[in-house]
């Protein structure tokens, strides 16, 4: 994935130093992501970087008595922020990549039919692994879904992603125009189930099947809440709020809960959201030992990828000792790059997330407000998730997550003309 991101890099600087290509105005006027972006890799390169032993005892004493100890009895005068330095230079590397991407994103995509493009591409993948996840699920001994992922709840956040650009694509496709009369309103209805738009409702059901498949709590809870939340927020910035788009929210929640649940399992769903208890589980338990872990590298952490290095200090001879990450994005990445690195990230999704309102409010043209909705539901939805998982942690979900963050800039600065 790197050698492939950095090589369509290559490609593009070689074009724009012959003049082929030029910065478009939507990576501009994305200038204070991509400063954000910028701080957040000099970070973690940062953390890499051997210092003074007393100017580490300043910046992060803790790191410094790890050094310190494990030179056992040789003196050292210089060692770096991170405890594991060929973890953080992987992880420094697939930062690297995941930027590089999402300024790529935001050069490559300046009209409408690129954004389109970009979009069914998404939509297309959620749909192959739909089908895979679903059809692999029917030949388990516990008839999970998990499609090529190895954790389903991984596979579900994937899933809820890509539903969440497709059901965008939907809101675009909807007409503008508003119903004189509830005949003519249902007249247009009709014609919409004839038309290719019905094909990819239909398409978008079996990505619902495979999430229920999934049985993942967190994974059906974060879809509901980010499209009924997505939703109001829709409904309230549009300025043309039609019934249809009342209707097509409100199907998708109906519909997929329902109908879809009642055949393929929403109830265990429920269930095992309902039978969750935390004396049946060890996250809180592991959230307390990263907390601590936190704690003492409050301002720039252990070293980004270092969590499975340090961790096992904090958690004892527990069965949590165990865990390579800790089930909570939050916790994990304030852990490795401490508060510096924590406020990076969080305004760098708080500043799309802002942008993607901001077109809902402020652009008319139907393409650029229905990846506006996916990005605020896609957004909303991992948010959420990441509170009790580690999603981001996995290179398909998080470079898929730089696209919807691509989405919310382009959604507000990209041209309405084909390009």
């Amino acid at each position: 994935m790197e050698v492939w991101v950095f090589a369509l890099a290559l490609a593009w600087l070689v074009s724009f130093v012959r003049g082929n290509t030029r910065f478009g105005p939507v990576i501009r006027k994305a200038w204070p992501l991509m400063a954000c972006c910028c701080a957040w890799l000099i970070l973690v390169w940062a953390q890499l970087l051997p210092i003074p032993i007393g100017l580490l005892q300043v910046l992060s004493p803790e790191s410094a008595r790890w050094h310190t100890a494990a030179a056992l009895h040789e003196s050292i005068t210089w060692a770096p922020l991170t405890l594991d330095r060929y973890s953080t230079l992987e992880a420094a590397l697939k930062s690297t990549a995941y930027v590089v991407f999402l300024a790529l994103a935001l050069v490559l995509m300046q009209g409408r039919e690129r954004i389109r493009m970009a979009s069914y591409v998404l939509i297309a993948s959620g749909i192959f692994q739909a089908l895979y996840g679903a059809l692999m699920s029917f030949q388990a001994t516990e008839g999970l879904a998990s499609g090529t992922f190895v954790n389903r709840n991984h596979y579900a956040a994937y899933l809820v992603m890509c539903l969440s650009v497709g059901i965008g694509v939907l809101i675009a496709s909807l007409s503008g125009s508003k119903s004189a009369s509830w005949g003519h309103f249902f007249r247009g209805m009709a014609e919409w189930v004839i038309t290719p738009k019905m094909g990819l409702r239909l398409l978008l059901v079996t990505m619902v099947i495979a999430l229920v498949l999934t049985r993942s709590r967190m994974g059906n809870l974060s879809f509901m809440i980010a499209l009924l939340s997505t939703g109001i927020m829709g409904l309230v910035l549009s300025k043309k709020a039609t019934r249809s788009m009342v209707v097509l929210l409100v199907s998708l929640v109906l519909i997929d809960l329902l109908v879809v649940g009642t055949y393929f399992g929403t109830q265990r769903v429920i269930d095992r959201i309902s039978e969750t208890s935390l004396q049946g589980e060890d996250r809180d338990e592991l959230a307390g030992y990263a907390l601590a872990m936190w704690k003492d590298y409050p301002v720039l952490g252990s070293g980004l990828g270092s969590f499975a290095a340090v961790f096992p200090r904090y958690s004892g001879q527990g069965t949590v000792q165990s865990y390579t990450h800790a089930h909570n994005d939050y916790l994990e990445f304030a852990a490795e790059t401490g508060i510096a690195g924590i406020s990076l990230l969080g305004l760098i999704v708080l500043l799309s997330f802002l942008a993607a309102l901001r077109a809902q409010k402020l652009r008319n043209d139907p393409v650029m407000r229905g990846i506006s909705f996916a990005s605020l539901m896609g957004i909303t939805a991992l948010m959420i998730h990441s509170a009790v998982d580690f999603s981001l942690q996995i290179p398909a979900n998080a470079l898929t997550f730089m696209q919807l963050l691509a989405f919310a800039w382009l959604s507000l600065h990209a041209r309405n003309e084909a390009a």
